[in-house]
């Protein structure tokens, strides 16, 4: 049951707190923003739970290790993670304005396609993941951590605004994979 996929998927879950504490303005006297040494921490961490999401899988499919408790937390593990860094995002204005939107996007999609997912499975109906929505996981990822290493690095104006617009484009993505989702779950419906 703990195999080495398991146990990275819930190292995740647990860094999860660990990322907070460090993007957390409150945590830290006078401040208003996370310093740029705590958005350092938080993007090497970042960047570890990124790796560990891609090992958990590729090692579970390799080892033929893939088990119930793998599938069922994977998919939570990703979305307490991109919940929380989007929530933290918003929350140190590291995404503010119209771009906040884009965040919302993301946001709804992860938790209605979960709540997609767990009708459809109870209907014994899978839906496999599609090359499009592994773009927009990727795409997201990659928007997340540009925010957090923008923080890291206020100087480098470009870094945040590159994030920003890949961020509107997973939105899109999202939006076009979301509707996939949808449709094949409005199929199943009454």
């Amino acid at each position: 049951m703990l195999s080495l996929p398991n146990i990275l998927t819930l190292s995740r879950i647990f860094a999860v707190p660990i990322l907070v504490f460090l993007l957390w303005p409150g945590t830290k006297p006078h401040s208003v923003q996370p310093l740029p040494i705590d958005y350092w921490f938080a993007f090497a961490l970042y960047c570890l739970m990124g790796i560990t999401d891609y090992f958990d899988g590729y090692v579970a499919r390799t080892q033929g290790t893939v088990s119930k408790l793998g599938v069922f937390l994977d998919p939570i593990a990703d979305k307490i993670m991109v919940g929380a860094v989007i929530l933290l995002l918003v929350f140190t204005r590291d995404v503010d304005g119209w771009h906040v939107i884009a965040a919302l996007i993301i946001l709804l999609r992860e938790i209605t396609v979960s709540g997609l997912r767990e009708f459809l499975a109870g209907l014994q109906v899978s839906v496999p993941v599609s090359q499009l929505a592994k773009w927009k996981t990727t795409a997201q990822l990659v928007a997340f951590g540009g925010l957090i290493l923008a923080g890291a690095l206020p100087d480098w104006a470009l870094l945040k605004t590159a994030a920003l617009s890949l961020l509107w484009v997973a939105a899109v993505l999202t939006i076009i994979t979301g509707w996939d989702y949808l449709r094949v779950g409005i199929k199943h419906m009454d």
